[in-house]
C-alpha cells in the first residue's frame, strides 16, 4: 500500500468519524467541531485528489464562512425553549433509513464498472485560469449567492429577536 493510499483512507476515515460525530452529538457546538473536522477532511481528500483549487475552497468557505453561519443561526434561534424538537422518537427508523442508504450505496460502488484514468490523462489547471473564470464568467452568480446568504442572515437575526412582550 502506498502513502498516498493510506492518506486517503485516513482522510476518509477523519470525514466519516466527523459525520458520525456530527449526527451523534445532542450539543451544538460539539457537532459544529465535529462539522469543522468532517468538512476538513474533504479538504485533504481533494488534496490527494490533486484538486487545491477544490481544497482550498473547502476550507475557506465551508470550513470557516458556513460553519460559522450555521453557529450564529442556531445561537439566535431559541432551540433551547423547544426540548422536543431535539429529541425525536423516529430516530431509530432515520438510522435504519441511513444504514440501508450506505449499504446500498456500497453495494453500488463496489458492482460498477468504473472506468480507469491515466495518470497522463490528469491536467493540472493554474489558480490564475481559474481565478479569471470565476471573476469575468461567474461574476453574477456569486453575487447572487451572496445576497442570499444576506437575506438567510437577517431573517435568522429578525427570527431571533425578542418580542414586544418578553
Amino acid at each position: 500500500m502506498t502513502s498516498l493510499q493510506i492518506t486517503f483512507y485516513l482522510t476518509a476515515f477523519l470525514a466519516l468519524a466527523g459525520g458520525a460525530g456530527l449526527a451523534w452529538s445532542r450539543n451544538v457546538v460539539h457537532a459544529a467541531l465535529f462539522l469543522i473536522l468532517a468538512l476538513l477532511a474533504v479538504a485533504g481528500l481533494y488534496l490527494v485528489l490533486l484538486a487545491d483549487f477544490l481544497a482550498l475552497v473547502q476550507v475557506l468557505i465551508y470550513g470557516g464562512a458556513i460553519t460559522i453561519l450555521i453557529l450564529f443561526a442556531m445561537m439566535l434561534t431559541r432551540a433551547r425553549e423547544l426540548p422536543e424538537a431535539m429529541d425525536n422518537p423516529q430516530k431509530p427508523w432515520a438510522g435504519a433509513v441511513a444504514l440501508l442508504t450506505f449499504l446500498g450505496l456500497v453495494v453500488v460502488a463496489y458492482t460498477t464498472p468504473w472506468p480507469g484514468l491515466a495518470a497522463s490523462s490528469l491536467a493540472h489547471i493554474d489558480f490564475k485560469e481559474i481565478g479569471s473564470s470565476l471573476f469575468i464568467d461567474w461574476a453574477i452568480p456569486f453575487e447572487i449567492a451572496s445576497l442570499v446568504l444576506l437575506v438567510a442572515m437577517i431573517g435568522a437575526i429578525i427570527i431571533a429577536r425578542p418580542e414586544e412582550g418578553e
